[in-house]
């Protein structure tokens, strides 16, 4: 990767006074930017001596673009300028571009405090405005753009050696590299015939790789229940994404896999054959037989029921995973975030909604929703901007209500299949 602007160089007083704060900042991209990369501004802030806090480096909107800080450690820098001794600290922003076209980064005002001969000293300084190139979007519909994209799964179970009423559980596993995790895609895992199958909501990381790289992860649990003897298959899965380091459309795969189901088995007690008493000592052998029956039954059951614990779990765990699943209990999950979880988890939650209903970005989810589309809009501003936008959270949850009541009420427009003369 290699920066395609070059460094903008904000030097107050034009030198007139050689220790002054100043602060360079640049975009780090490709020669070529697609829809969908996350991009990188470098922000450098130095100032002579020490700082004695650190910059606030505040977030700002570029329209049609995802704005982030991402939660990475500073850099701590050192350089000397006509003869002074300066201290840095540098930051990176992370851009993603929704669409093609030209796109504006505003100048970004920076506070901090720093000290010079033992005099504490405010100061504020401010990046040049930039801007970069989005290239207009190939043939190939590319769902978003990433380096090192892997895709893995694993079974808790052998899918080769089920039975009747087993359950499997399979996890897969997206990680890729200069991206975030909110950006990963659904996998398409397809529908395994014969088999009854639900999906978990997925678990989104943004996790350290090491040396400074951050690896985004999205881990998808699906669970398939074998209700009859066969031999069925999962479906291959393909996981389109545009390749950086190729500059064109890759995928992701992972094979099909064969899932053969038993009979489940089935056990017969085995009826005791009581022994015929002696006419002699008729109440002891009585006694003695009785208690045999006895200790007979209670093995016999243990036996039988051995296997009702598990049973009963895998069923509890399938109920559970279908009401997850269902439309009801999603919204009401949705709603309570909503009312009660902070922005950043708010707007996280929404863009899973969005992603689950097959739309690429919350934008066009709530396209033609003026309601949720006003408070969304105040909840980016105060997330992104800093501003101090009065989000109506029970605004959003109400509206949230009638867009699932209005999805449902559809009305059957094919004629009776025996209409009555």
């Amino acid at each position: 990767m290699r920066t395609v602007l070059t460094c903008l160089f904000a030097l107050f007083a034009l030198r007139a006074s050689a220790e002054e704060p100043f602060v360079r900042s640049a975009i780090e991209a490709d020669d070529t930017i697609v829809a969908g990369e996350q991009i990188r501004l470098t922000v450098d802030v130095f100032a002579p001596g020490f700082f004695t806090s650190p910059p606030d480096f505040p977030l700002f909107e570029v329209p049609d673009a995802l704005v982030t800080l991402p939660e990475e450690r500073a850099q701590n820098l050192s350089q000397t300028v006509a003869g002074v001794q300066y201290s840095g600290i540098r930051k990176q922003y992370a851009i993603v571009p929704e669409k093609s076209g030209a796109f504006n980064v505003p100048p970004i005002s920076i506070n901090f405090n720093y000290s010079i001969d033992g005099k504490p000293t405010k100061a504020t300084v401010a990046t040049q405005a930039v801007s970069f190139e989005v290239a207009p979007p190939t043939s190939s519909s590319v769902l978003f753009a990433a380096h090192d994209v892997e895709i893995t799964q694993s079974f808790d179970g052998d899918p080769a050696k089920l039975k009747v009423g087993d359950a499997l559980v399979r996890t897969i596993v997206v990680t890729a590299k200069e991206t975030q995790a909110m950006l990963l895609p659904p996998v398409d895992v397809g529908d395994a015939m014969g088999l009854r199958q639900y999906s978990q909501p997925p678990k989104l990381e943004d996790v350290s790789a090491g040396r400074g790289d951050i690896q985004s992860r999205r881990t998808e649990t699906i669970s398939y229940t074998a209700e009859v003897e066969g031999t069925f298959a999962l479906p291959a899965i393909h996981y389109a994404w545009f390749d950086l380091d190729k500059s064109g459309q890759a995928f992701a795969d992972l094979p099909s896999i064969k899932v053969s189901v038993a009979p489940a088995l089935s056990h017969s007690a085995i009826a005791p054959e009581p022994e015929r008493p002696e006419r002699s000592a008729f109440e002891y052998r009585r006694e003695v037989m009785m208690w045999i029956l006895i200790a007979l039954l209670v093995i016999g059951s243990l036996w039988s029921a051995r296997g009702l614990p598990g049973a009963i779990r895998r069923r509890l765990e399938l109920a559970r995973a279908a009401i997850e699943q269902s439309e009801k209990y999603r919204l009401r999950q949705l709603r309570r975030t909503i009312l009660e979880a902070d922005p950043l988890q708010v707007y996280a939650a929404l863009q899973r909604w969005a992603a689950a209903d097959g739309f690429r970005t919350l934008a066009d989810r709530v396209a033609g929703l003026p309601d949720l589309e006003k408070e969304i809009l105040k909840l980016e501003r105060l997330l992104f901007s800093g501003r101090s936008d009065d989000f109506d959270r029970r605004s959003v949850a109400d509206a949230l209500v009638r867009t699932s009541s209005q999805s449902s009420q559809t009305v059957a427009t094919l004629p009776p299949l025996n209409p009555s003369g």
